[in-house]
């Protein structure tokens, strides 16, 4: 994957880097095993053999290694966070992401299965789990972290170009492990603003299918009364690009048919299965779910 974070970007150099390393040192091997075989008995005194084995097999190899070691120690200086550091909390559950991002100076603003970040700004995700460990990556984004219940960890980020970019649970955490992934969305400073301005804003309107189905028992939508947080909220769902943490496209079906039965699509999801709800009901609520943006 193509880097667009700064610690992926110095990842990938320093790979590259003892990549050729490695090389060298293996072809330089083959050279002196080389010459060795076709070079007659006695061609060496004791002295001359123990003086090259010295210098090729202990001095020039320490050299070598201490100066890719020093080279290599300002990766793994984390980015410094200053105190107005945007800061995203990020929960790991069975099997989806809590997201709330926490500006400095402002009310915090939950979301869930997208993440987005603005492009040059320095970012701090606090990882942690409501259930199980987890483990998030975004491969082009930085290295990855575990998320451990009752445990908060820092990875400390920063985009380096807008697009939307892919992420995933690398913790087996249960039957659909395999189906945690989630969306990054790098985007202008100015055009991130703009978006968590418009986060802020509850949803337009509610609906009473919602409610007369006992979803707001989990699941909140500001603005449309009372809700539960067992849940991803719902806020703004119409407006991610996936449903169910990454797994399917965000479609009229596919909504309703979750909502049915959530199992088919994620085995071992805590999601309650609703074959009762009549299918005119789920596609109606689906609807509407997709309208909130």
């Amino acid at each position: 994957m193509t880097p667009f974070g700064v610690e992926a970007a110095a990842t990938l150099r320093l790979s590259l880097v003892l990549l050729i390393g490695a090389v060298a040192i293996v072809v330089a091997m083959l050279v002196l095993m080389r010459h060795a075989i076709r070079t007659p008995g006695g061609r060496l005194t004791h002295h001359q053999g123990m003086r090259l084995v010295l210098w090729l097999g202990g001095i020039i190899p320490t050299i070598l290694l201490l100066a890719l070691l020093i080279w290599s120690l300002p990766a793994m200086r984390p980015l410094p966070v200053k105190p107005d550091t945007l800061r995203i909390a990020v929960e790991g559950e069975q099997f989806w992401w809590r997201v709330t991002y926490r500006p400095a100076g402002a009310a915090p603003v939950e979301s869930a299965n997208e993440l987005r970040v603005p492009v040059g700004r320095t970012v701090e995700l606090k990882l942690t789990a409501g259930d199980v460990i987890h483990s998030l990556w975004v491969p082009g984004l930085a290295g990855k972290m575990d998320m451990i219940p009752g445990r908060t960890n820092s990875l400390v980020v920063r985009a380096t170009k807008p697009g939307r970019f892919r992420g995933v649970c690398t913790e087996f955490c249960g039957l659909s492990h395999a189906l945690m992934a989630f969306d990054v969305v790098a985007m202008e400073p100015a055009a991130f603003d703009g978006w968590l301005a418009g986060q802020r804003r509850p949803a337009v309107s509610g609906d009473a299918l919602f409610a007369r189905h006992g979803c707001n028992g989990c699941h909140a939508i500001r603005g449309a009364g009372q809700g539960g947080a067992i849940g991803p909220d719902l806020t703004h769902f119409g407006a991610r690009a996936s449903l169910a943490a990454g797994v399917l496209p965000m479609t009229t079906a596919n909504v309703a048919g979750f909502i049915r039965h959530p199992e088919k699509t994620k085995p071992g999801v805590r999601m309650p299965a609703f074959p009762h709800m009549p299918e005119a009901d789920a596609l109606a609520l689906a609807r509407t779910l997709q309208g909130l943006k």
